[in-house]
């Protein structure tokens, strides 16, 4: 990855809609990680936490909680993306989440980002950037997302 796409206003993304961001840098989740995650959300189910169990299990392994994989497209935006000339900007949600494939534990992941909406709102420019969490060697990607960011001058 070379870094990420600069915007030097939140008004240069408007008209910016199917701009490609990243690949972003591959990133490998372990089982500590999971570990420490389940651990501060209370989701220790075993198919995330119990190494032995999960062997037997449908996935051959543990596998990275869906909502982890979710949380991690906060560390890859960026690395896509930076927005520059603004006092404030804010995470308003997101649309269109989707977990399509399992991500086994100490697989490696990269984000891909694309530009899908701009617009003004309230006095600041809000973006809609579809952000896909993508699995090595694999296919079918693990996350599929509509992140909306606001940003106020």
């Amino acid at each position: 990855m070379s870094g990420p796409l600069v915007f030097a206003t939140p008004a240069a993304l408007m008209g910016a809609e199917g701009t490609q961001l990243g690949p972003t840098d591959w990133f490998a989740v372990d089982q500590d990680r999971v570990d420490r995650f389940a651990e501060v959300t209370g989701d220790d189910q075993w198919i995330h936490v119990d190494v032995e169990r999960a062997k037997a299990g449908p996935f051959g392994g543990t596998i990275v909680h869906g909502y982890l994989t979710l949380s991690l497209v906060n560390m890859f935006m960026p690395q896509m993306i930076e927005v520059r000339g603004f006092s404030a900007g804010v995470n308003v949600g997101m649309d269109r989440t989707r977990f399509l494939a399992p991500v086994l534990v100490g697989s490696r992941l990269r984000a891909r980002g694309e530009v899908v909406a701009a617009e003004e709102i309230k006095g600041a420019i809000q973006s809609t950037v579809r952000v896909t969490v993508e699995v090595e060697g694999s296919d079918k990607p693990a996350l599929v997302i509509d992140t909306i960011s606001r940003y106020y001058p």
